[in-house]
């Protein structure tokens, strides 16, 4: 899966839905494959945040909670 045509296709397909002009068949279908497309999505996320995890590990194998901040863009904590 190539997570930028996946989330390219899933925004397609929450447009659609949000428009409501599809048929309840279509509707259907849609909306699993939407389910489908978030649920790789979210795998493909999950390894990349654990591989981070790993690049960033220091020395005595504790992660460096600032560099990865630094890494999500320092959005950690923040309501």
């Amino acid at each position: 899966m190539e997570f930028e045509k996946s989330l390219t296709r899933l925004e397609k397909i929450v447009d659609k839905l949000e428009k409501g002009e599809v048929p309840l068949e279509e509707s259907l279908s849609l909306f699993e494959e939407g389910m489908n497309l978030l649920a790789g999505l979210k795998e493909y996320l999950s390894a990349a945040e654990t591989k981070i995890q790993k690049l960033i590990k220091d020395s005595e194998g504790k992660i460096g909670t600032d560099a990865y901040t630094e890494l999500s863009g320092g959005v950690e904590g923040k309501d």
